[in-house]
């Protein structure tokens, strides 16, 4: 079946059901949000997208890729990096799809310079819930959808077709690793590399806040070893310890995807024995199957992105210390390369700072009667941050619609979605995946 015949056919089931019952879509790679026990989506009707997953066109002159929703990042580099080229945003877990990395925000080390993945898309495809299809760009007549995909977890429509830049790659990188002992000394060579762009990558690790580990890299030609954090070896400890290493391109890519920080198996003795079986996809994949058992949404481990202006960051860093503690965190500096439309307008008044940072915390077990997702969330408003929707959220509906912007949402899906079947953004994040209509 080809592109226009899959789109036929969602477009024409959609055009024809009578339902109004909420929808979600069913897919072939796991989802990458955080698995919750009670989440509605697994009730749900369903939408088949599950063919949505071919790479449609290359064009290497014009460094431009046109691929389908479901195709995930390292089948993409899989086809672009023989071609001299790869995609200027890759996420950290191998089977993040492309459009996940649009409705969820990803962003990775060349985030920098690029923005998020969402930032280098040129057009997007969308499938209307009334079975309308419409071409998007950031300059037609559905500008503001194309905007709003970005970050709506799939509340706005479905997403059938991505158009996006690719930029030139060589087959391994160069990675070195600056160790810091003050908040201060990281964040002025953090602010040094993103004012020069003198490097290609840069991330990094906190292990506490005297042992700071920026990772700044290049695309070489060649290297005198290679190194992959696949099986018994775990990336963020490497960061601790070593000055550079070396890596072919798409080990680089995925050095995290055996787990950020909480890696799994846990154990040497585990990851002998496990660890060449159970990347993220297969870790999301059991959580999923074995939720009742193995996940509990009353006190659940704290996995959260957190953005912030780049001028608050030690401010963060100090508190986080001390009421949070849980160390090692993920480090991604973010480029401010356009204001998005999701977020309310006072989020962009409330800061000049042309650079946020992303702090990833990952597999924090909470402590005593405090609710640190929430604890979080407050903290983020006083600092004019936010926290990407992936995980769990206890935002009351008043405050979240000062933070993302309600009648943006509103004019959208107006167009895109009339009767609410892919729910609107607080229901499906904070309320759907809680268990709660």
């Amino acid at each position: 079946m080809n592109h226009a015949q899959k789109v036929d056919r969602v477009a024409g089931q959609l055009r024809n059901r009578k339902s109004r019952a909420p929808l979600s879509r069913q897919k072939r790679v796991v989802s990458h949000q955080v698995p919750k026990v009670h989440d509605k989506k697994h009730t749900d009707e369903k939408i088949d997208l599950t063919d949505f997953d071919k790479v449609l066109e290359i064009d290497t002159e014009k460094r431009i890729c046109v691929a389908e929703p479901g195709v995930p990042f390292c089948e993409l580099v899989d086809r672009t990096l023989p071609l001299g080229l790869v995609p200027i945003v890759v996420p950290e877990l191998k089977t993040i799809t492309i459009g996940g990395a649009v409705a969820g925000c990803s962003i990775e080390s060349m985030s920098f310079v690029h923005g998020g993945f969402h930032d280098t898309c040129l057009e997007y495809e969308i499938i209307t819930a009334k079975g309308e299809v419409l071409t998007c760009t950031p300059d037609n007549e559905h500008s503001l959808i194309f905007q709003m995909m970005h970050g709506s977890f799939g509340t706005v429509g479905i997403l059938s077709k991505l158009k996006f830049k690719l930029i030139p790659a060589k087959p391994y990188v160069h990675l070195r690793h600056e160790h810091h002992t003050s908040i201060d000394s990281y964040l002025e060579s953090i602010w040094s590399h993103f004012e020069k762009r003198d490097v290609d990558f840069m991330d990094g690790i906190i292990h506490s806040n005297t042992q700071l580990s920026l990772c700044v890299g290049d695309f070489v030609d060649s290297a005198p070893y290679t190194n992959r954090y696949d099986w018994l070896k775990v990336y963020y400890q490497s960061t601790a310890s070593r000055t550079e290493d070396y890596f072919k391109t798409p080990h680089y890519f995925y050095r995290y995807d055996q787990g950020v920080t909480n890696v799994h198996p846990k154990s040497f003795l585990g990851r002998l024995l496990l660890g060449k079986f159970l990347g993220s996809s297969e870790i999301l994949r059991i959580a999923e199957k074995l939720r009742w058992l193995v996940l509990n949404d009353d006190r659940p481990d704290v996995t959260v992105d957190t953005f912030l202006p780049f001028s608050r960051l030690k401010e963060f860093l100090l508190w986080y210390e001390k009421d949070f503690g849980h160390y090692p965190l993920w480090v991604v500096p973010y480029r401010r390369v356009h204001d998005y439309e999701w977020l309310d307008d006072s989020f962009w008044k409330g800061t000049d700072d042309k650079l946020l940072v992303d702090i990833a915390i990952y597999g924090m077990k909470q402590r005593g009667d405090t609710n640190y997702y929430r604890l979080m969330e407050q903290k983020l408003k006083e600092l004019n941050g936010v926290k990407t929707l992936i995980s769990y959220n206890y935002y009351p509906e008043d405050e979240f619609w000062t933070i993302f912007h309600k009648e943006n949402f509103e004019k959208v899906k107006a167009i895109t979605d009339p009767d609410n079947i892919f729910r609107n953004l607080y229901e499906k994040t904070c309320r759907a995946a809680m268990g709660r209509d």
